[in-house]
C-alpha cells in the first residue's frame, strides 16, 4: 500500500524546531535586555540625582552666606521644569530628567526662601514644612549619561541579534543531525514495506554496547530487529512452501499417471480433474517461492504486442475480444509476458461476467470484464496470495503470480475500476523505440 504523501506545507520537525528555539532566545534576549536595560538605567539616573542634589546643597550654603551662585545654579533659572519649579515653591527638593537647550539635563530644585540644609533627598523628595515663593535650582550635564544608556541599548540589541543567529546556527545543525538520521531510518521503512528485506538503518550508535543510546538510535535498532525477525519469518515461509511444491510434486506425478488408466466414467473423471487442480495448485506454489526469491532471470526480447495478445486469447479457449487499436514493439520475456497476460483473462473469465476485452493501445494492454469489479482490498494494497471474493472458485494465486512476473519485466500492472462498472487491469510494457535512421551525408567518415 502507498503511504500517504505528506502535504508541501507541513512544517517538518527541522523548521519547528528552529522556530522554537528563535521564538525562546528572542524572548529570552528581552527579558535579559530588560533586566540590563532597567539596572543600569537606574544606576546611572541614582548617580546623576546624588550628584545634582550635593551641587544643590553646596549652593544652598552660598546662596545663605550671600556669595555669587556658579554658572550651573540659580534663582528661578530660565529651562526649569515647571513641575519641579512648582514642588519647590511648595517647600519640597526635587530631581527631574529634561532637556536644556537640546541636551538631556538633571536638575535639582529646592525653596530658596528658607532653610536648605538637612540630609539630600533621594528617589523621594522630602517636604520642607513651609512655602516658598522662588525656587533654586542647579543643572547638571545628562548627556554622556545618556549616550551610555543609549550605547548599552545598542550593544544589547547587536549582541541578542548575534546570539540569536549563532544559536540557531547551532540548533539547526544539532536538529538536522536528528532529523537526517530520522528521515533514514523513514526510507529504510519505506523500503522494507516495499519488500526489500535486506534494507537496515545500521545506526552505528547501536553497535557500540558502551555508547549510551538516544531516542533515534532506539528506533532505529527497533526496525532493523523487526526487519532482520520479519526476514527470518518469511524465508522460513518461502522454504516451508517450496519445500510442500516439491515433495507434493512427485506424488502428484504418479497419481496424474494412475488416473489415466482408470477405466472411463464419471468417478475417474472427477478423480482427473481434482488431480490436475492439484498439480496446477503445486506448479502455481512453486512459481511463487522462485518470485519469493527473486533470482529469476529475464530473456529479453523485442516483440509485437499485438499478435502476442491474440496467441494468449486463442490459447485460453475462452470468449475473449480482442481490439488493437495502436499496436507497438516492446521489449519484454514472451514466456513471462504470456503468464501474465494468461492469468489476467482467466481471471476475468472466473471471477467477472462477459464480455471479456483484451485491448492493446500502444504498449499498454488492458484485460476488461463486465463483473462486480475487484474487491476493495485489491484495489487498495494488491492481490493477495490465498485470498479471493466473489462467486467464482480459485486460491488468489493467480493475479499474484500476474503482478510477479510484471515486475520481473519490468511492467506496471494496476487494477481500477473503469467507468461503467466492471474491472480492468492494464498492463504498462516498457515500449521498444528504435534509434532514427541517419539522413544522407551523416554516415561514418562524412
Amino acid at each position: 500500500m502507498r503511504a500517504p504523501r505528506r502535504p508541501a506545507w507541513t512544517a517538518t520537525l527541522t523548521w519547528k524546531a528552529a522556530l522554537f528555539i528563535a521564538v525562546m532566545c528572542c524572548a529570552l534576549a528581552a527579558l535579559l535586555g530588560v533586566l540590563v536595560h532597567v539596572s543600569v538605567t537606574g544606576q546611572t539616573v541614582n548617580d546623576a540625582r546624588e550628584k545634582a542634589l550635593a551641587r544643590l546643597t553646596d549652593v544652598s550654603r552660598l546662596y545663605e552666606a550671600g556669595e555669587p551662585l556658579p554658572r550651573f545654579a540659580g534663582i528661578d533659572p530660565e529651562g526649569l521644569p515647571a513641575s519641579l519649579r512648582a514642588l519647590a515653591l511648595r517647600g519640597e527638593r526635587g530631581t527631574m530628567v529634561a532637556d536644556d537647550r537640546g541636551r538631556p539635563t538633571m536638575w535639582a530644585a529646592a525653596p530658596a526662601d528658607g532653610p536648605a540644609d538637612g540630609p539630600a533627598a533621594g528617589p523621594t523628595n522630602e517636604v520642607r514644612g513651609h512655602t516658598g515663593r522662588r525656587a533654586l535650582a542647579v543643572r547638571v550635564d545628562y548627556a554622556q549619561s545618556a549616550g551610555t544608556i543609549d550605547a548599552l541599548d545598542r550593544s544589547i540589541v547587536g549582541s541578542s541579534g548575534l546570539a540569536i543567529g549563532a544559536t540557531l546556527l547551532v540548533g539547526a545543525f544539532a536538529v538536522t543531525r536528528v532529523t537526517r538520521r530520522l528521515h533514514l531510518t523513514a526510507q529504510v521503512a519505506r523500503r522494507i514495506s516495499a519488500g526489500d528485506l535486506d534494507a537496515r538503518v545500521d545506526d552505528p550508535r547501536t553497535k557500540d554496547p558502551s555508547r549510551p543510546l538516544d531516542e533515534v538510535a532506539t528506533v532505529s535498532g527497533a526496525l532493523d530487529t523487526m526487519a532482520s525477525s520479519l526476514q527470518r519469518k518469511l524465508q522460513s515461509e518461502q522454504r516451508f512452501t517450496a519445500d510442500v511444491a516439491h515433495e507434493l510434486r512427485t506424488p502428484l506425478t504418479g497419481l496424474s499417471a494412475a488416473a489415466e488408466l482408470l477405466p472411463e466414467g464419471r468417478p475417474s473423471e472427477l478423480v482427473r480433474d481434482r488431480v490436475r487442480a492439484m498439480r496446477a495448485l503445486t506448479e502455481d506454489l512453486l512459481e511463487i517461492s522462485r518470485l519469493d526469491a527473486r533470482n529469476e532471470t529475464v530473456d529479453l526480447a523485442v516483440h509485437e504486442l499485438g499478435p502476442l495478445a491474440e496467441r494468449v486469447v486463442r490459447a485460453s479457449g475462452t470468449d475473449t475480444e480482442v481490439r488493437i487499436v495502436r499496436d507497438a514493439m516492446v521489449e519484454t520475456d514472451r514466456r513471462r509476458l504470456e503468464r501474465v497476460l494468461g492469468n489476467l483473462v482467466a481471471n476475468a473469465h472466473r471471477h467477472g461476467a462477459p464480455p471479456v476485452v483484451v485491448t492493446v493501445d500502444g504498449p499498454v494492454v488492458s484485460v476488461r470484464d463486465h463483473g462486480p469489479g475487484y474487491p476493495a482490498y485489491l484495489l487498495e494494497s494488491g492481490p493477495q496470495r490465498f485470498r479471493t471474493e466473489g462467486r467464482g472458485k480459485g486460491h488468489g494465486l493467480g493475479l499474484t503470480i500476474a503482478a510477479g512476473q510484471a515486475e520481473v519485466i519490468g511492467a506496471g500492472l494496476r487494477f481500477t475500476v473503469p467507468d461503467g462498472g466492471g474491472a480492468e487491469a492494464l498492463l504498462s510494457l516498457p515500449e521498444d523505440t528504435p534509434p532514427p535512421e541517419s539522413g544522407p551525408g551523416t554516415g561514418p567518415g562524412d
